[in-house]
């Protein structure tokens, strides 16, 4: 019997450009679940390296990965700040 080996696959591995970046950010709005929205913002900004985010925003390192997590729950001027240093921008738009 032949052995599979497998390893965890992590989103931020993959998340390369803007384009990327930005894609993967509004598929999970479009989901709609908060939770998942800040999950996918802590891949995008550990795709960035969280050590150059938590310098771009003026924010801990260790805190962004707590607040950047499933579980975390940040404040909103965090998410704001976070975006900008990832060069995105959030955008409303009618249904």
């Amino acid at each position: 019997m032949n052995k599979v080996t497998t390893s965890l696959w992590d989103a931020a591995e993959h998340l390369e450009t803007k384009e990327d970046m930005a894609a993967y950010l509004e598929a999970a709005f479009e989901d709609g679940d908060p939770n998942l929205v800040i999950a996918a913002l802590g891949d995008i900004a550990r795709s960035k390296g969280m050590t150059n985010i938590a310098r771009e925003t003026g924010l801990g390192r260790e805190s962004l990965y707590k607040s950047l997590s499933i579980d975390g729950n940040p404040e909103f001027a965090t998410v704001v700040k976070v975006i900008q240093a990832l060069g995105l921008r959030l955008q409303a738009t009618a249904l």
